[in-house]
Order: C-alpha cells, then sequence, then structure tokens
C-alpha cells in the first residue's frame, strides 16, 4: 500500500520501506513539508468530484469582508508568481481595505479556528473549483491547488497544537511562504516551498515562536 501526503505529495510506499504505516503514522511526518502522517491518505484512483448541494449551499452565502481580504491576497500572490507586479498591487491594496473594514473576531477558539479551516476544504474549495472548471479560469484553479494546500496543512497544525499545547513551538522557528502562505515549522526553511515550489529565500520567519 502506499500513503500520500496531500500537501507536498510525498509517497510512503510500505513495500519500500518495509513497515506499514498506520503502524507509524502517529508519531511521523512528512519528510518534505513537515505534515503529519495522520493527514496522509491511501492511494486509490483519482476520481471526479462533485459538489452536489454544498455548492449550491454555498452561492447562497454571503461572503465577509475578511473572507475578501484573503481572497485578494491569495490573488495578489497568484500574480506575483506570474510577475504581473501591477496587478498583484492592486490586489494587495484591495487586500489591505478589507482587512481595515473587517470587525475583529472576539472569544475565537481554536476550535473554532479548525472548523473553518474544515469548512474550506469541504465546501468552500470544492465550491470554488466547480465554478471556475465551468469558465475555464485557470488561474483560479491553481489558487485552489496552493490553497486547499495550504490550508490542509494549516489544519494539520492546529490539530497538532491542540494536542501538544505551546510546547509544540518551543525552540524552533515558524516560516511562511510570501508566495502561497505555506507554514513550515523548523529551525530552517525548506529549500523549496512543498507547495509553490519557490527557494527558501521566499520564506519570512515569524518572530517572537522561540522561547528564550
Amino acid at each position: 500500500m502506499r500513503y500520500v501526503c496531500p500537501i507536498c505529495g510525498y509517497v510512503y510506499d510500505e513495500e519500500k520501506e518495509g513497515r506499514a504505516f498506520l503502524e507509524i503514522a502517529d508519531n511521523w511526518f512528512c519528510p518534505i513539508c513537515g505534515a503529519p502522517g495522520s493527514v496522509f491518505t491511501a492511494e486509490t484512483p483519482q476520481v471526479s468530484q462533485t459538489v452536489g448541494d454544498a455548492a449550491e449551499a454555498e452561492s447562497s452565502e454571503q461572503i465577509s469582508f475578511g473572507e475578501f481580504a484573503a481572497l485578494c491576497s491569495n490573488l495578489a500572490r497568484g500574480c506575483e508568481k506570474q510577475y504581473q507586479d501591477e496587478e498583484a498591487a492592486l490586489y494587495r491594496r484591495l487586500a489591505v481595505y478589507f482587512t481595515s473594514i473587517s470587525p475583529k473576531a472576539e472569544g475565537k477558539e481554536l476550535a473554532d479556528l479548525a472548523a473553518g479551516l474544515r469548512r474550506d476544504l469541504e465546501q468552500h474549495y470544492p465550491a470554488l473549483r466547480e465554478a471556475a472548471e465551468k469558465v475555464r479560469d485557470r488561474g483560479t484553479l491553481r489558487i485552489c491547488v496552493w490553497g486547499e494546500k495550504v490550508t490542509r496543512m494549516l489544519l494539520a497544525l492546529v490539530e497538532r497544537y491542540q494536542k501538544e499545547g505551546p510546547a509544540f513551538l518551543e525552540n524552533t522557528f515558524v516560516w511562511v511562504c510570501t508566495i502561497c502562505g505555506f507554514i513550515f515549522i523548523g529551525e530552517n526553511p525548506p529549500e523549496l516551498c512543498p507547495v509553490c515550489k519557490v527557494p527558501a529565500g521566499k520564506f519570512e520567519k515569524v518572530e517572537g515562536r522561540r522561547s528564550a
């Protein structure tokens, strides 16, 4: 059996490794992107995915200012990746504007964040992908690919923090890819971003996360 990382695509082949994946999954991490073994999935033939009622329900929801800000920020990164500097700058300005008028979330817990990330993966991204496929919007489809991978990693990190607490971030650094938003926990950033493949120089260190 082969198990695949949904973030970077690394494959754990039980036949080559000589050990059943489920025996180590709880305490094993992807050697490429650091995703926990618990998010790996058994390799199966790809089938077309339909969103059905979820897409219909999504179309009736009203997007928030915060969601507009996140969308514009992602679009800016996508434009930057394609060397469209003028468009990227415009999207960044929109992201700043929508962030400034977005009401601050009060009293939110990690459980709320995890629930929101799961909702994005189960409802919002499938609905967005279906709409983009209908109009053959390649840019939005690329955002879906990047966004889903980053969101899966974020959910894995939140769940790990829920399990381990602040000790999870002691004596280490948090690195963020400035192009796609991928987050990496470690002493140094990866040589290449597992999601968008930019070099380590595109990662920024989040300050104040290392214990004294």
